[in-house]
């Protein structure tokens, strides 16, 4: 198998050359990048005060979309923490929000108990707030993979076959912006990697 890097048109797009593969494993290594990467995303939103135009549950729906920046090396999933998913500083991200109207509520109004992990993108807008309306939360980040919620999706991995050739793909990543699409790349591989291992066993 031989890898390379391709120029790519767009800088939202890492493209890799790749030969002397089959389509099912392109495929599985698509499918692995798209929905079991791991990233974090908001899940538990804890609400003191909302006398905004919108429901909690459609204000709790537009959080659980904001793309928030991911450190692997630094958090575990819930269900794989020493907690056994009580929630402690290793497997979960407090961000907290206290605001008053008039003003366009963004993702970057948000402060993360850990400066690591904010919002990828800081203007994306929750709320507008009128004049005497207050948007006041706790909400927790946890690790997840797209196959649970498109929340928890890393990105978008595609492919397209050599013309004329078997065994000769292009990949294409275009990433969220948790990880970078490298970062992605090497997510799925180790996944498959220790799902072959799972199964000799």
């Amino acid at each position: 198998m031989k890898m390379q890097k391709v120029k790519s048109d767009s800088k939202n797009e890492f493209k890799i050359a790749i030969s002397g593969v089959k389509t099912s494993f392109v495929n599985a290594v698509r499918r692995a990048c798209s929905f079991e990467v791991p990233v974090l995303a908001l899940e538990d939103i804890y609400y003191v005060k909302n006398s905004s135009a919108l429901y909690d549950e459609i204000i709790a729906h537009r959080l659980g979309l904001v793309p928030l920046t991911t450190d692997l090396k630094t958090y575990n999933a819930r269900d794989g923490c020493k907690c056994k998913g009580e929630g402690c500083a290793k497997c979960q991200v407090k961000l907290t929000l206290n605001v008053k109207g008039p003003m366009m509520v963004k993702a970057k109004d948000m402060k993360s108990t850990d400066p690591v992990i904010k919002p990828v993108y800081p203007e994306m807008l929750i709320v507008e707030l009128l004049e005497g309306q207050e948007l006041e939360f706790e909400a927790i980040a946890i690790l997840g993979n797209g196959k649970e919620h498109v929340k928890w999706s890393a990105g978008h991995m595609f492919y397209t076959q050599v013309e004329g050739k078997d065994d000769e793909f292009v990949l294409t990543i275009e990433p969220w912006g948790q990880l970078s699409a490298p970062e992605m790349l090497k997510q799925s591989v180790s996944i498959l990697n220790k799902k072959i291992k799972e199964l000799k066993l």
